[in-house]
């Protein structure tokens, strides 16, 4: 009788045992079985042209809170971006400022489809704080009334759409096309606007949605240009060869409603 108890006893203590390691491996392995599932974190890797740099700061960060996806952005000018991803960059979603570089991408068979419009981008003369350029007058005004050793900042006319629209704008503005001596050249539509913020060029060309944004404004004044200035700067973005659920979910929702409504918060016109 007694043997009987010791070895029920016995029995009964296995079974907690065998229980609880069984509980401690269940809980080891659920954040690995919930990946798995679907259910842990995932992170999409994008590439996205330079002015997009604070309007998607806040869509990764919303997004992120609503869905617990991190969305990493490689910027950069739409030219240098299309062209690393021509060479093997590893991402699933091109967000262009304009139209062409996609096009780029879907010739060479890159895409899973043509892409879509998702904004429409505009201009913004701007100068620094302190100048006393006569923004207020326009761009002709401005560029005439620069000195000998001024510079004017643009982004690089071969890789960013925004350099291109900046071009245009300065000839049907009556200024004509740039010396050598008074332009400089940024290699995406950043690194332009970095270049008049410093001080290091006297006035320049920028996308409106870097001109208003807190960081670069408090040190800019800043005149939006007429879109009849140039050709509409319709931005495309597209999803490509190998991109996974989740990318195609972030794609649509930057389409939607609420996240267009942050992009015309930032300055962008609804894609047309």
């Amino acid at each position: 009788m007694q043997t009987d108890w010791f070895e029920h006893g016995r029995q009964g203590r296995r079974a907690r045992t065998l229980l609880v390691s069984a509980l401690f491996v269940s809980a080891a392995l659920f954040p690995f079985l919930a990946q798995a599932q679907g259910q842990g974190p995932v992170r999409l890797k994008i590439a996205a042209a330079s002015n997009l740099k604070f309007v998607l700061a806040d869509l990764t960060s919303q997004y992120k809170q609503q869905t617990g996806v991190q969305v990493d952005v490689n910027l950069g000018a739409s030219g240098n971006l299309a062209r690393q991803i021509l060479q093997g960059l590893p991402v699933e979603q091109f967000i262009s400022a304009d139209e062409a570089w996609v096009a780029e991408l879907a010739k060479a068979g890159r895409t899973v489809d043509a892409g879509q419009r998702y904004a429409t981008g505009r201009l913004a003369l701007i100068v620094p704080k302190n100048s006393a350029l006569p923004l207020a007058q326009g761009l002709a005004a401005v560029v005439r009334a620069l000195k000998p050793g001024d510079k004017f900042a643009l982004a690089n006319p071969a890789l960013a759409p925004y350099g291109v629209a900046a071009v245009e704008a300065l000839q049907r503005a009556g200024v004509g096309p740039l010396t050598a001596q008074q332009k400089v050249l940024g290699d995406h539509i950043g690194q332009a606007t970095q270049f008049v913020a410093t001080g290091a060029a006297q006035a320049g060309i920028t996308a409106l949605a870097l001109a208003q944004a807190p960081e670069i404004a408090r040190s800019l004044q800043v005149l939006p240009l007429p879109a009849d200035l140039h050709a509409p700067l319709h931005q495309r973005m597209v999803l490509l060869k190998g991109a996974g659920a989740a990318a195609a979910n972030w794609h649509q929702f930057l389409l939607s409603p609420p996240a267009q409504a942050v992009f015309v918060r930032h300055g962008y016109a609804l894609p047309q």
